[in-house]
Order: structure tokens, then C-alpha cells, then sequence
């Protein structure tokens, strides 16, 4: 049986290549592609909705299949534990399934899980991650992965140590850990997690170099556990074994009650 997909930004540098992925994977296949400004009445027609819009968009696309009891897969960036609190209660009401894909590289999924394997041995972690200058979200829902996932590494560890936070340069804090990102020309996309103990340092670096071929593995894991997830799944990692223990952060429980759009919103503008 093939699983009729509705590809949100499917005209974007990351839609077009899932788009790719789809018509060359067996049972899949693409009913439509809808813009940013697309009435999402469009989704109707598919079987799983899948996301690659941009932040501002992404809440209403994920809402609007979940109302309409559609499974979608988000790798639109921007969502952080926080934000994908305030979506669960939904998702779990519908009975639907919601994945989130931070990123489809495996090679990232392994740099993230070597970072949190190393985390409770250095007390100092921060994170650089460069994109070029076109993206417009920051810091990276691949940093804020990661630093979750550092936070959760650490739970019995406390905080990371981050001096002088309180100035702007410090970058902003994820989960106790400074992220600074960078936009420049010139680049694809580049993470380095720098862990600093006394007398040594630990970098783990990952590059994607060319997108198409670093996220079409991953596409095609996270397209068959998104047609049957159920409940919210975060992360390649949640998919595949790749022989590292991983924290689960804990979850987090929205404490403002309100429009689950206006929320999410917030949050991304902050």
C-alpha cells in the first residue's frame, strides 16, 4: 500500500531533496506540495503530512494535521523541548503520531551522542554551530539537540560551567550550555562541540558537505517510522541503533495555558 504524502516547503532546499527521497522510495508517494502561505486544507488528500517549512509555519502545519488525525513528520528547525511540549497533549489526544527530526544526518545523530557520552566527564561544553547565511533560525535545532542531550548526560553532574553568561558574547544558553552561531556564505552546515576539562579538551565536529547525500538515509528511516509513529518521537537517534547509550531528556510539562499557536510563537521569537 503506498502512503500518500503532502510535503509542506517542498519547494525549499531541504523540501526539494525530500521530495527527491520520496519518489525514489517504494511506498511513497508525493499527492502535493504546499507553500508557506498554501491553505492547508491541501493535506486533506495525503495519508502523512511531512514539514519543511520554516519556524513561523511549522506550529500551524503541525497543528492542522494533527486536527485532521494525519501523522507528520517535522524537520523544519526551531523546535525545542519546550515548543514540542505544547504540542503533545495534542498529539496524544488525536491518537496521531508526531515526529521531529532535528537532523537528518546520521553523521550528526553520532556527533550529538558522542558529545552527551562525554558530557559527565567535562565540567566545561560549549557549542559553535555554523549554517549559511540564508538560514534564518538560530541557534540550530541541531545545537539545541545537542544540548539537551548534554543536559540530560549530566543529570547527576549539574550544569555545565559557563562563566560570564550574563554578556551577550557568551552566546545564549541552551540547557546550561553556550550556543553561538554563526551565518556566513561559504558553507553548509558545521557543528563543533568543544568539551574542556583541566589540561585537556575534547572536539567533536561534524560537516555536511553535500545535504542531499548526508540526509537521504536518514529521510528514508524517518519517512517509514513517521507513517506508523505513535505519540511524539524525537530524534534520529529514537530510529537506530548506533551503539551509544542515549539520555532521554526529561519532558517537559508547558506551564501557560492558551493558544498553542500564540505559545510556540513566543518561543521562536525569543
Amino acid at each position: 500500500m503506498t502512503t500518500r504524502v503532502a510535503l509542506v516547503g517542498g519547494t525549499g532546499k531541504l523540501g526539494s531533496i525530500i521530495a527527491e527521497v520520496i519518489a525514489a522510495t517504494d511506498g511513497f508517494e508525493t499527492v502535493t506540495i504546499l507553500g508557506s502561505s498554501s491553505d492547508l486544507a491541501e493535506i486533506d488528500a495525503a495519508d502523512l503530512v511531512v514539514d519543511a517549512s520554516i519556524p513561523a509555519v511549522s506550529i500551524d502545519v503541525v497543528r492542522g494535521a494533527i486536527e485532521r488525525g494525519k501523522n507528520v513528520l517535522v524537520g523544519t528547525s526551531g523546535w525545542s523541548s519546550e515548543r514540542i511540549a505544547l504540542v503533545r497533549p495534542l498529539v496524544d489526544a488525536a491518537g496521531t503520531g508526531a515526529v521531529f527530526i532535528p537532523n537528518f544526518s546520521l553523521g550528526s545523530v553520532i556527533g550529538s551522542a558522542l558529545a552527551a557520552a562525554s558530557a559527565p566527564f567535562f565540567p566545561s561544553i560549549e557549542i559553535v554551530e555554523t549554517h549559511r547565511e540564508t538560514k534564518v533560525d538560530s541557534p540550530s535545532g541541531t545545537a539545541v539537540r545537542t544540548a539537551e542531550l548534554i543536559a540530560a548526560a549530566r543529570s547527576e553532574a549539574g550544569p555545565v560551567e559557563a562563566p560570564h553568561v550574563d554578556q551577550r558574547a557568551r552566546g545564549q544558553q541552551i540547557a546550561s550550555v553556550p550556543v553561538h552561531s554563526l551565518r556566513r556564505p561559504g558553507v553548509v552546515a558545521r557543528q563543533e562541540t568543544i568539551l574542556s576539562g583541566p589540561g585537556e579538551s575534547l572536539s567533536i565536529v561534524h560537516d555536511t558537505i553535500d545535504p542531499a547525500s548526508a540526509y537521504a538515509p536518514g529521510i528514508r528511516v524517518a519517512l517509514e517510522a513517521a507513517r506508523d509513529a505513535s505519540g511524539v518521537i524525537v530524534g534520529l537517534d529514537s530510529m537506530i541503533d548506533i551503539g551509544i547509550r542515549m539520555p532521554k531528556p526529561a519532558p517537559v510539562v508547558p506551564v501557560v495555558e492558551g493558544d498553542v499557536a500564540g505559545q510556540a510563537a513566543a518561543a521562536t521569537a525569543r
